[in-house]
């Protein structure tokens, strides 16, 4: 683990063109990463309140009310939408196919693809050209641009920068283990993780994961809550990942990694 406790979006340990992601500006005003989570409902209200003019305000084979957007048929946009009784704003070129369903507020990028039987749980803001794929389930997070995650995927309170890869069936948990007292009293106990000598307390009590640009996860893959992946990291299939920073391109893999042949 560095020593550094600059764990700040736009340090250089995650991003390397952090100003390609439009949103980026949103974003600058936080000494930690983790700050900006909770303050995303407010982040994307304010991107929406600026797009509301540039959109039309309906799409045929899409079912919009309050409760949020359900997709009936296979849709292309060719121009931007939003829905304004759910809060979700859709760029031209965003593919969606049936049976996705997108609860506000989120903003999803132009060309990005939804798939069918995904779950947009609201406070997502997804950039161009990103695939939130079959069985993938995703709530207050941000994604950049062509990030990918395809297969039976959860999301939850992260952040990915851009070119991710999570592979099928890989995970970001956001909840820590409870004690019956906390479950009992109605509390969680903040996050909090080492680096180096230093004990991070993020004081966010829901924190899944930061996967810097480039960072590939294999199939199977578990992020414990609290993780911070540098930029270009890769993560062996199978894996559980502890809490705590790992600098840029750290290989993680698990002890025994080699599949081993003997007889019955």
């Amino acid at each position: 683990m560095p020593k550094t406790k600059d764990f700040s979006l736009f340090s250089g340990a995650f991003f390397e063109d952090p100003a390609s992601f439009k949103y980026a500006p949103h974003l600058q005003d936080f000494k930690y990463s983790w700050e900006v989570l909770p303050q995303l409902e407010s982040i994307l209200n304010r991107i929406l309140t600026d797009k509301k003019k540039d959109a039309v305000a309906q799409w045929q084979g899409i079912d919009a009310s309050s409760n949020g957007v359900f997709v009936q048929g296979w849709v292309e946009l060719d121009r931007p939408v939003f829905f304004e009784s759910a809060r979700v704003w859709l760029d031209a070129g965003v593919l969606l196919e049936p049976t996705a369903i997108i609860k506000g507020p989120a903003v999803i990028g132009a060309h990005t693809s939804v798939r069918q039987g995904a779950y947009i749980r609201g406070n997502a803001l997804i950039g161009e050209h990103c695939v939130i794929g079959h069985a993938t389930e995703l709530k207050n997070s941000i994604i950049m641009n062509h990030s990918e995650a395809g297969h039976f995927n959860y999301i939850g309170d992260s952040i990915l920068g851009s070119h991710v890869n999570m592979g099928a069936g890989s995970r970001l948990a956001n909840l820590q283990f409870r004690t019956a007292e906390e479950k009992l009293g109605g509390f969680i106990h903040p996050i909090e993780f080492e680096s180096g000598n230093h004990k991070i307390q993020t004081q966010v009590e829901k924190l899944g994961s930061l996967l810097g640009d480039h960072a590939e996860l294999g199939c199977n893959v578990t992020l414990c809550p609290g993780t911070l992946l540098g930029r270009r990291s890769w993560v062996y299939p199978n894996t559980t990942v502890s809490k705590g920073f790992y600098p840029p391109k750290s290989f993680i893999v698990p002890k025994e990694r080699k599949t081993k042949i003997q007889d019955q």
